[in-house]
């Protein structure tokens, strides 16, 4: 080894030096490389060993000692031993890039001549030592890396000498100590990456040498000091991912020397300093994820040094201004993403020819894509989606030679795809769903061999799908869902071995499904319902094993289902809607991970498999619409996760199982129009969660117990046309309708047949002669026919006379919602002046609903007293919810009847209100669909962010959660934050960010208007861009080198 010459303390003579060293390797548990291998008793000349260096003392006749010992990235194992502390003379200490744990020995801290002490990448615990402030010839110190916890200490700011301090990514918590400012010739200061809170301290203003600053991916709060304008050496500033605030230090413009700045993922707010267009040095700006407003400055065009603009995810809200690239050339990556810009896209943008990667997604632009902008050739990534922007797609696209990813969707472009799209031949990702695209898709989209990703969902596509398609090698994603594609599936996608996803779902496809689908062995998820698709499966398939969703619904596929079940990692499996016959696969009792099995409205025969007793995470089983025989399988009992079970319109048999009542998760149970017999057994009644519960058209008997009365959640029951007998008990049955009895002929009770007491006695009184009753029989025969032909003569001229009397003038009653101030037609009513209610009123006249208001109830509602502000008096009905069959007629029929009927003693119908946790258009129609399927998912994601109910006392008589959300979203601070679950917090900026912007989303699904509403697809989307704060994932474009 070489030796140095040192000006140290006194020696330590070569016997004490060699045992400090060999118990220095005794600490060191595995040495996998046998670097360590040459320290030992045998050779007593430690200066040759590796990793060990010495010197000549010159205060003591030249002695040799160790001043320096390198053990870096050798894979050691063990702790780091105290004896270190005894080798007075060392200079340097690297043990860095090893696996050694434990905590930092305080006994280093008697090497006062130590200049570095390098330990960091290893699995170090502990705190930082405090007694490290008096190694004040310490020139650098790095510790990152590790387990250290505590707090920075205080003390280090007494290493005067020190030029390097490294810190980060261990989990140090505290804040950061103001002391540190008064190193004055420390140049970096890395301390990303750990649990640092408080503010940064201004005294680091003073650290007039510091050339990098990095205190990233921490929870720092309060602003930013205005003092590290003072740094004017300083080259990289990065606190990105913080919890900083207020506005960003116009004085920032003035550290001259900066290559470097990141502020994203924080809480600043205010416009961005035009003075930070005087960073002439500047390569990377990223202000990305926070609450600035306003318009990018334009003297960010004159930054000719820039490569990187990073401003997504904040409040922006101007035009893009022309002059961003006016002298830009050497800007390669615009990100603007996810603000407010609006106005058509800058033809000016052509100016920035260095440009390689341009993100105007998620913003509210218009017009068309300039023809300018296809001038930009150096364009890896072009991403417009989420705008608005009209036009067709130039030919010129063919111009992007580079181009990687093009990402179109969500606007709304029309015409053709460009032929010329073929010309890209190194594009890995077009995505064009959501517009209005027609025509055909081009053959010439298969001379893009490097495409892995294709989707065109949503559009107007027509023609075939191009055999082309084939030739795509490294394709794995094809969705065409949704378009008007018709002829038969390319039998050369079996070509196309990556497949992961095929969707070519909702189109007007035909014939059969291709054999060579046998060869896509990487597909996972198959989507071809509601085509026209027909023929039996290709055995082949067998060799597609790795399928995990399948939706075949809706078409005319027939046969055996067996070729499609060899997967045992089914998580969907969805054929309704088909031919199918023959027995059901028992395979698909190998995936024990399927939670959704659909087999309904098909021709399947025999009994149920009792293998599927082996999927324990099924909820949802659906075998209805078949000709199932024999009774349901005990080996069921064992799907505890079972939330909803339809075996409707079969041929089962045998009792109602008992075992039904003990599946915890149970919400439906749908057994009508199969052969069941017996008793309704008393366990089924122990599914506290049961919603809906339909036994109609089957063949049981007995009595109807009582117990079902106590199932509190029970809002749809169905017993109709069955063999009951006995009384319906009157008060825990009221709630449903008489209907969900009927066709029972020896029940009674309700409206039906008045129950007859047993205590009457006489034979002369017991019954009528047999004669009699067929007497009887024949005339009450007669006269229904009599009396139905006569209703159906009067229902006839009733209905031209209604007709007649509805092309005149006629008023309409009016609904408020409880949160909204439109107001919108329920139905028309005649002969009455045009009314206003709302639902607050009603809510005030009756205290809520209160019993005290009460004046009568019955099996649809409640009746309550209502005295307006205006001094009149109305009834009103608060009806029972019911499921669709049964209140569709109930509430459809009492419209009806007080809408046409004018008795003294009959109140007049004037309009009905509807609280908003379900769309207004649901509580009308009674139909449940898309957009009311939006509203409820919007419910849903208030309630996961909020961690409130909807019906929860918290918002008041007069509020409801939409109008609560409404009225909080825009505010600040505390107020705010009331918005979020305080179970969820603490949260980092990124995650308190995303949540609002999930409650955003949630705010566009419950739009009053259902036309105002997103598309379940799009609220797909949207959530997806929350979860990855970016359209795309472009972690190249992060530069963050000293992570």
């Amino acid at each position: 080894m070489p030796f140095l010459i040192v000006f140290g303390q006194e020696d330590l003579d070569k016997d004490t030096t060699l045992r400090i060293l060999l118990e220095v390797k005794k600490s060191f548990v595995q040495d996998p490389e046998n670097v360590l291998s040459d320290w030992s008793e045998d050779n007593t000349d430690y200066c040759s060993w590796r990793g060990v260096s010495c010197g000549l003392n010159s205060l003591v006749d030249d002695s040799v000692n160790v001043v320096g010992l390198n053990l870096s990235d050798s894979s050691l194992t063990g702790l780091i031993s105290p004896e270190l502390g005894r080798l007075k003379n060392l200079l340097h200490l690297d043990l860095s890039s090893n696996s050694l744990t434990g905590p930092i020995p305080t006994n280093l801290s008697s090497l006062v001549l130590l200049e570095s002490l390098l330990l960091f990448s290893n699995q170090l615990n502990g705190s930082v030592p405090t007694v490290f402030g008096s190694l004040t010839s310490l020139r650098v110190m790095r510790l990152g890396d590790n387990g250290l916890t505590g707090m920075i200490p205080a003390s280090l700011g007494k290493l005067v000498n020190l030029v390097s301090l490294g810190l980060a990514s261990c989990e140090l918590t505290g804040s950061i100590p103001h002391e540190l400012g008064q190193l004055s010739l420390l140049e970096n200061l890395v301390l990303q990456d750990n649990e640092l809170m408080g503010p940064i301290p201004s005294e680091l203003g003073n650290c007039s040498s510091l050339t990098v600053f990095t205190a990233a991916n921490n929870k720092l709060n309060g602003s930013i000091p205005s003092e590290l304008s003072q740094l004017k050496n300083l080259q990289l500033l990065n606190l990105g991912n913080n919890s900083l605030s207020g506005e960003i230090p116009s004085q920032l413009g003035d550290m001259s020397e900066l290559i470097y700045l990141n502020f994203m993922g924080n809480q600043l707010e205010g416009t961005i300093p035009p003075s930070l267009a005087q960073l002439g040095n500047l390569q990377n700006l990223d202000l990305s994820m926070n609450k600035l407003s306003g318009g990018i400055p334009e003297e960010f065009g004159n930054m000719d040094q820039l490569g990187f603009m990073v401003l997504s995810g904040n409040n922006l809200n101007s035009v893009i201004p022309k002059t961003i690239c006016s002298n830009a050339t050497n800007l390669e990556h615009l990100m603007l993403s996810e603000n407010g810009l609006y106005g058509e896209i800058p033809a000016e943008l052509s100016q920035c020819q260095s440009l390689k990667q341009l993100d105007l997604s998620n913003n509210s632009l218009n017009g068309s894509i300039p023809l300018e902008l296809y001038e930009l050739v150096e364009l890896t990534d072009l991403l417009l989606n989420n705008n608005s922007l009209v036009g067709s797609i130039s030919p010129f696209i063919g111009n992007f030679s580079n181009l990687q990813t093009l990402a179109l969707y969500h606007n709304n472009l029309k015409g053709d795809l460009p032929k010329e799209i073929g010309m890209l031949g190194k594009l890995e990702i077009l995505y064009l769903y959501d517009n209005r695209l027609s025509g055909s898709i081009p053959m010439e989209i298969g001379n893009c061999s490097n495409l892995q990703m294709i989707d065109f969902f949503g559009n107007s596509f027509k023609g075939e799908i191009p055999i082309t398609i084939g030739m795509l090698k490294e394709l794995n994603f094809l969705h065409l869902r949704q378009n008007e594609l018709v002829g038969e599936i390319p039998a050369t996608l079996g070509n196309c071995l990556k497949l992961n996803i095929l969707d070519l779902a909702d189109n007007k496809l035909s014939g059969a499904i291709p054999a060579t689908f046998g060869f896509l062995e990487s597909l996972e998820k198959l989507m071809l319902y509601n085509n026209s698709l027909e023929g039996n499966l290709p055995h082949q398939l067998i060799n597609v094993a790795n399928l995990t969703r399948v939706n075949l619904s809706k078409n005319r596929l027939n046969g055996s289902l067996v070729a499609l079940c060899s997967s045992q990692s089914f998580l969907s499996f969805d054929v309704t809607d088909n031919e199918f016959d023959g027995e059901i696969p028992p395979q698909l009792g190998n995936s024990p991970s399927l939670y959704r099995l659909r087999l309904g409205n098909n021709k399947f025969s025999g009994e149920i498999p009792r293998t599927l007793g082996k999927i324990h995470d099924l909820t949802l089983l659906d075998l209805s619409g078949n000709s199932l025989t024999r009774p349901i399988p005990a080996e069921l009992s064992l799907c505890n996760k079972l939330t909803y079970i339809d075996l409707n319109s079969n041929h089962l048999y045998g009792q109602i199982p008992s075992w039904l009542g003990s599946l915890p998760q149970l919400g439906e149970i749908k057994l009508s129009s199969n052969n069941f017999s017996g008793t309704l057994p008393l366990g089924l009644f122990k599914c506290s969660k049961l919603l809906v519960l339909s036994l109609n058209d089957n063949f049981l008997n007995g009595s109807l117990p009582a117990d079902i009365g106590d199932l509190a959640y029970l809002n749809v029951l169905r017993l109709d046309r069955n063999k009951f007998s006995g009384p319906i008990p009157p008060e825990k049955f009221s709630r449903w309708p008489d209907e969900a009895f009927e066709g029972n002929l020896h029940l009674c009770g309700s409206s039906l047949d008045r129950c007859i007491s047993d205590d009457i006695s006489g034979n002369e009184h017991s019954g009528l002669s047999e004669s009699s009753v067929v007497i009887i029989s024949v005339l009450s025969t007669l006269a229904a026919i009599a009396l139905l032909i006569l209703s159906v003569r009067i229902f006839c001229k009733n209905k031209q006379d209604y007709l007649r009397e509805d092309s005149k003038v006629t008023s309409y009653v009016y609904s408020s919602s409880s949160s909204q101030a439109q107001r919108r037609p329920l139905f028309q009513l005649r002969a009455a002046g045009k009314r206003d209610f709302n639902w607050e009123d009603i809510m005030d006249a009756t205290n809520n609903l209160n019993d005290d208001f009460m004046i009568g109830s019955g099996g649809s509602g409640k009746i309550y007293k209502a005295e307006l502000a205006t001094g009149e008096t109305v009834a009103v009905k608060k009806i029972s919810s019911k499921d669709d069959f049964l209140l569709n007629q109930s509430f459809l029929r009492e419209v009806n009847t007080l809408g046409r009927i004018k008795h003294r003693h009959l109140v007049k119908l004037i309009g009905f209100c509807s609280n908003r946790n379900k769309g207004v258009e649901y509580a009308f129609s009674l139909r449940s669909t898309e957009k009311s399927d939006i509203f409820s998912f919007g419910i849903v994601l208030m309630e996961l962010v909020s961690g409130k109910m909807p019906t929860s006392d918290f918002f008041g008589a007069d509020m409801d959660m939409v109008r609560w959300m409404e009225m909080h979203i825009d505010m600040h601070g505390s107020t705010r934050e009331k918005l979020i679950d305080p179970e969820l917090k603490p949260l980092f900026p990124s995650e308190e960010f995303a949540a609002f912007q999930v409650l955003e989303i949630a705010l566009q699904c419950t739009k009053a208007t259902p036309q105002e509403r997103p598309s379940s697809r799009k609220v797909c989307d949207l959530l997806l861009h929350v979860f990855s704060n970016r359209a795309m994932d472009f972690e190249k474009m992060k530069l963050d080198h000293h992570k």
